[in-house]
């Protein structure tokens, strides 16, 4: 455990070193792209959660030795969310959102917003809704009717709800133009509910529409994103799943990045966390970085 950890930090020390002197270098040419403080989804570490021989100390250190300044996560087992806001705070870490199931939106969101609050959120997601054989326009319509009065009573309490597409939304919209995805926005209140593009589900939706499509056309109801990278040549085919080396690097795989982070810091996208959903994730996190410090 020691040694990972110390290996870390070396590279991170590393990698920080190269990209700051190619940033001096470049100063009079460019202008960074990527400018926001850096973020990380939690699942990326789920090996290490679950892996007895890492302590919560240790993840989060070497979390906070990675570079990372905010996370998107809940707290872990056996561990209260005020105590763990408390534990990543020590590190440097803000914990800016976190999650709940559907379930819980659906039955009790005031038991989510009271705890993303312990954990000093601003920002409540949902990844994942429940459907059989395939995403259909009955699933799609009450998961409106649940987004919008989860989401009121997260603005009761001053939270942001935010809906995180999973590629199972581009199927027809039955009853009008578009795609499911489309029937969701256009549905939901932009007062309670915007929504975390995830860059790979979006490429890997099979539905024809890019990531940088779904921002030109929704614009600021977009408040988070999840930047990972899917394999070149990789289909998508509608499930919202795909195996783990799919996951590639940010800069590697189809997404068009430039264009992107471009148009995300156009509608003013603020939070940005790298999710690596790869069985490589400390090979390719900083790999992740050093492309986007070089855009």
């Amino acid at each position: 455990m020691e040694k990972i950890t110390l290996s870390l930090l070396a590279l991170t020390a590393f990698l920080t070193f190269s990209c700051s002197s190619s940033s001096e270098e470049n100063a009079e040419e460019k202008d960074p792209l990527f400018t926001a403080p850096l973020g990380v989804q939690a699942y990326t570490f789920r090996h290490q959660f679950a892996d007895s021989t890492w302590t919560t100390e240790a993840i989060l250190d070497t979390i906070a030795a990675l570079g990372f300044t905010e996370y998107e996560t809940g707290a872990p087992r056996g561990i209260s969310p005020e105590d763990y806001k408390q534990m990543c705070a020590d590190r440097g870490l803000q914990i800016v959102s976190t999650g709940g199931s559907f379930e819980q939106f659906e039955n009790d969101p005031q038991a989510v917003a009271d705890n993303a609050k312990a954990l000093g959120a601003n920002f409540v997601m949902c990844a994942w809704v429940p459907h059989k054989d395939g995403f259909d326009f009955e699933e799609a319509k009450k998961a409106v009717e649940v987004f919008n009065a989860a989401g009121k009573v997260l603005a009761e309490n001053g939270l942001t709800f935010c809906y995180h597409p999973h590629g199972y939304e581009f199927g027809p919209n039955p009853e009008g133009e578009g795609n499911l995805l489309d029937y969701i926005i256009q549905n939901t209140d932009p007062e309670y509910v915007s929504f975390e593009l995830d860059v790979l589900w979006a490429l890997h939706g099979g539905g024809g529409t890019a990531p940088e499509d779904l921002l030109k056309k929704y614009g600021k109801r977009f408040k988070l994103m999840h930047v990972k990278d899917l394999k070149k040549g990789i289909v998508g085919d509608g499930t919202g799943g795909t195996p783990a080396e799919n996951d590639v690097p940010v800069g590697e795989g189809q997404g068009n990045w430039p264009e992107i982070l471009k148009l995300s810091k156009e509608i003013g996208i603020a939070h940005y966390f790298i999710e690596d959903e790869s069985d490589h994730e400390f090979e390719n996190i900083p790999k992740s970085l050093e492309y986007l410090k070089s855009l």
